[in-house]
């Protein structure tokens, strides 16, 4: 029996055969047999989760803030309730199309270009393969965006652990929870500490970070990502017991925010729900698929509440001083806050890996190809060296959590988990044209999620390109550890 943590590692193999097209097909059913399957409801449900919660999660008191304190977290429900039923439109057209065309179980790409195959319009037809290279494509810049995100974090993250650590040398012995509103508390925004800037942290990273990323068989990483499964789930826990003790009225909070901020809610919360590319690997290895439904549900349920849940206590213990990463809100004048920041900070390390694991996959094998045999080792790791240091590039350009969180869910998670699903249930429905209420409704959701992708690509871009005096402040003021808060009067 496979362990539960190999089964963790492998549960994006099928995105990657997905890339090798019709020609690879042999191989894939020579190497199935290799791959661990029948994996068990409860294993289901877990890999569900892990593959759902990371950063998304910690950002979410921040887009409940861009929303509003009543409107925040309607809106979250409601987006979890739109994602939930976009995956389940694709677990059932992914089971349509393989039962009508005889073929094993499908993942996302191959959905989406076997529905174009068989669709009744020649047009679709002949675009089939250019399909499957978009939904590729999405996939690779969803899991790369990812990547600079989890640069931004762990940079943003380790700057106050070492500046924490270095003002407490000379601070007292405080208990094991505070709160930065009790008196004499020692808050990150109450200290001048002079230090790094926040980019050079990245650059820091970076050699660290690219020979994470040269592990090419992820099974060898399976004891660090049951670790850093546990340490994240332990961050969360200490995250809860803190903003538990300092829970204001919501009655002073604005009820909802403007329409200009609240794309930036879309964004954030858009990116926190798309787990929709480990739905199909995940029911495509359930040793009981027609359970996966019922996994599916459950796991989405738990997610709603958690999310809706850490983001209403975070935004109503730290009101409008909240940051881009909830961990980022908390005092570095405990053991416990600051062992938050190092805990969450290597679940995130080792999962770079785990989500580099599909782009590096995808894009390194066909160029290692054109390539001389003896060069191809050579070539590889360059290869992956060279996407890590895009990534970092992209986060050293965005030094600001909130917005990289944004742009990557507006830019490609919105196709991922609103757009393309709706649209193949269209093309996949077995009678032409498909009846007026699915129309509608299939449209209705691709609609919000192109202006989704759209308002939120607009304001984010247009804070990175004039971005107000908080974000200038933000690079600025090495007293402050992210965007920056209002002085007390």
């Amino acid at each position: 029996m496979v362990s539960a943590e190999q089964l963790d590692m492998e549960v994006m193999t099928p995105l990657m055969e997905e890339a090798g097209g019709e020609e690879e097909d042999a191989d894939v059913d020579e190497d199935s047999e290799h791959l661990p399957r029948g994996i068990t409801f409860t294993q289901t449900l877990l890999h569900f989760l892990k593959g759902n919660i990371g950063t998304g999660l910690l950002g979410l008191p921040l887009a409940v803030k861009n929303a509003g304190i009543v409107l925040g977290p309607v809106s979250l429900v409601l987006m979890g309730v739109v994602c939930l039923h976009c995956m389940q439109i694709l677990v059932n057209c992914s089971h349509q199309l393989s039962e009508r065309m005889k073929r094993s179980p499908l993942g996302y790409s191959e959905t989406v270009a076997v529905a174009m195959e068989t669709s009744s319009s020649q047009c679709l037809r002949k675009c089939a393969h250019f399909g499957r290279h978009l939904v590729n494509f999405f996939l690779v810049l969803t899991q790369l965006g990812f990547c600079s995100v989890y640069f931004v974090f762990l940079a943003e993250n380790i700057k106050q652990v070492m500046e924490g650590a270095r003002l407490n040398t000379s601070a007292e012995t405080v208990p094991l929870f505070s709160n930065s509103s009790e008196k004499g508390a020692v808050s990150p925004d109450t200290h001048p500490a002079a230090g790094l800037d926040l980019r050079l942290y990245m650059v820091f990273l970076l050699p660290f970070i690219i020979v994470l990323t040269f592990i090419r068989d992820l099974r060898n990483m399976a004891v660090l990502s049951a670790i850093a499964n546990l340490c994240m789930a332990i961050s969360l826990i200490l995250i809860f017991t803190y903003v538990l003790h300092d829970v204001s009225d919501p009655r002073s909070l604005p009820y909802a925010s403007t329409w200009r901020k609240f794309p930036f809610f879309f964004g954030t919360a858009i990116f926190a729900f798309e787990g929709i590319g480990v739905v199909l690997p995940l029911e495509n290895q359930m040793s009981e698929p027609k359970r996966f439904p019922q996994a599916l549900n459950i796991g989405m349920g738990v997610i709603i509440v958690l999310y809706v849940t850490l983001a209403t206590l975070g935004y109503l213990c730290f009101r409008d001083d909240i940051k881009g990463s909830i961990t980022l809100n908390l005092p570095h004048d405990s053991w416990s806050n600051q062992l938050v920041k190092v805990l969450y900070s290597l679940g995130v390390f080792v999962s770079f890996a785990v989500q580099f694991f599909v782009p590096a996959e995808i894009l390194v094998p066909p160029v290692c190809e054109r390539i001389r045999k003896s060069w191809r080792w050579a070539a590889d790791l360059s290869l992956r060296a060279v996407l890590v240091c895009l990534t970092c590039v992209t986060a050293v350009m965005i030094p600001r959590l909130d917005l990289v969180i944004s742009l990557v869910g507006a830019v490609s998670s919105s196709a991922l988990a609103l757009i393309f699903p709706p649209l193949v249930e269209l093309i996949a429905f077995p009678s032409q044209p498909p009846p007026p209420l699915l129309l509608l409704k299939d449209l209705s959701i691709a609609t919000l999620g192109f202006i989704g992708f759209l308002a939120g690509t607009y304001v984010t871009m247009e804070e990175i390109i004039y971005p107000d005096d908080q974000g200038q402040t933000h690079l600025r003021d090495h007293g402050n550890w992210t965007t920056p808060t209002t002085s007390p009067p």
